[in-house]
């Protein structure tokens, strides 16, 4: 990092640390972000922004907030913010044993299996309109991602003690393996129609997720073909396909895996298929090869996470005006100049948890930095949780905070991994698990 000026790490007495209630003119000088009690209050904030206005009685949550909280529409659920929910839920009854926290994952969970769900066709719906607890399909496209979410979602809540929830992570990982599963390539195939007819397109993205869901479901239930799986997945797409494109996680793939230089060349801030090199990817990636790392310590996993975390801010670090850029081509050029909450979020986790893995300082120098941007250009410290969007230099796009497909999951997802970089106890710990053990 350059321009970036010493710190002392002496600790922060409770005067010094950041006030979540007050917008800074600038971000605190002495970071105290690495404070455990910080953390989780942070994410309190963040549960209250969307606790007012965010269930819907009928069915569900409602997924689209501008700044204030309020609702701007009532009728539109996407499938991953309805995982993403659940997730928010589940894993904050987890750390603070809120019994309406459980009520709500369990609301959501439901809704998922009543609402999205397609039995004709035995898939997901993409996305619906929700009327007075009827549902209308508006996009019945069946994505890998959107059932790696719905992965994710059953895991962390049969993590959070929803015993309805468990038979649903084996019956997703079938319909995961039965529909996408491509064994040649080792990988999932993307996106198939209401009928379930593959297209040719592939993406890393869907595999990403499915890592990260694999994880969470080998943690709710100790079976070693989640996490077998995903160290299929993440060794192949880090290692093999990387080699095919300047040893960096490219996002597009033909129907062969051969790499796609230009599928949407002409839109770079694409909300879930970007062209250009996504730094917020790579440093997804690394976070998500150290969690890996934490249950099966294969010797290529740090290095590896190392190598895509520094590229990442090598190339999108904005010395200039601070934070992560969206994207960058294939010759280092920023395509995308623009700034996004999950970039930070994900990019501040993985510093955290490269530092508490190597011992080296820079990681948390990095940490310090993104969060000291985050919380002064990012953080509504008027109402609660990210603005969504912000310009080059820092200025927001409008007051839409968090539309479909975009809650904030990434950001008090990232919380609980750095408290288990922190010492202490971590985040708290999975239920204890049915099924196998651990590899050593």
């Amino acid at each position: 990092m350059t321009n970036r000026p010493a710190r002392s790490n002496a600790a922060i007495p409770a005067a010094a640390r950041p006030d979540p209630h007050a917008r800074p003119d600038h971000a605190p000088d002495v970071a105290s972000f690495r404070d455990r009690a910080f953390l989780l209050a942070h994410v309190r904030d963040t549960l209250r922004f969307y606790a007012p206005n965010v269930l819907d009685p009928s069915g569900g949550f409602y997924h689209f907030f501008r700044d204030d909280g309020s609702v701007y529409d009532a009728t539109t659920r996407h499938l991953v913010s309805s995982c993403r929910f659940v997730f928010n839920y589940a894993t904050a009854y987890r750390q603070f044993g809120d019994p309406l926290h459980l009520e709500y994952a369990r609301h959501g969970l439901r809704f998922l299996r009543e609402a999205h769900w397609d039995a004709r066709h035995e898939g997901y719906d993409w996305e619906i309109e929700w009327r007075a607890g009827a549902k209308r399909a508006l996009d019945a496209t069946r994505h890998c991602y959107g059932l790696a979410f719905v992965l994710l979602a059953c895991a962390h809540a049969a993590m959070a003690g929803i015993e309805e929830a468990r038979p649903l992570v084996a019956a997703t990982f079938e319909l995961m393996e039965r529909r996408f599963w491509d064994g040649a390539a080792g990988l999932y195939a993307d996106e198939a129609s209401a009928n379930w007819t593959l297209s040719s397109y592939r993406g890393q993205n869907a595999n990403m997720h499915a890592t990260e869901a694999l994880l969470a479901a080998y943690e709710a239930t100790g079976h070693l073909v989640y996490l077998d799986r995903a160290e299929r997945v993440a060794s192949n797409i880090t290692l093999r396909e990387a080699k095919r494109s300047h040893g960096l996680v490219w996002e597009h793939f033909h129907a062969d895996w051969s790499v796609d230089w230009h599928y949407n060349e002409d839109d770079s801030s694409n909300i879930f298929r970007p062209w250009g090199f996504q730094p917020g990817h790579q440093t997804e990636w690394a976070k998500l090869l150290l969690i890996l790392e934490r249950h099966r310590p294969l010797p290529w996993l740090m290095p590896r996470a190392v190598e895509l975390f520094d590229a990442a801010l090598a190339h999108a670090w904005d010395d200039d005006h601070g934070g992560v850029y969206y994207g960058f081509g294939p010759d280092g050029t920023v395509c995308d100049h623009d700034k996004y909450f999950w970039v930070q979020a994900e990019t501040l986790a993985a510093a955290a948890l490269l530092a508490k893995r190597t011992g080296s300082e820079r990681f948390w120098d990095w940490y310090d930095e993104i969060w000291r941007y985050s919380w002064t250009h990012f953080v509504d410290h008027r109402y609660g949780a990210w603005y969504r969007i912000l310009t080059c230099d820092n200025r927001k796009y409008g007051d839409e905070k968090s539309p479909a497909g975009k809650t904030d999951y990434h950001t008090m997802g990232a919380c609980y991994e750095v408290l288990n970089a922190l010492p202490g106890e971590g985040a708290a710990p999975p239920r204890a698990r049915a099924g196998e053990t651990a590899r050593a």
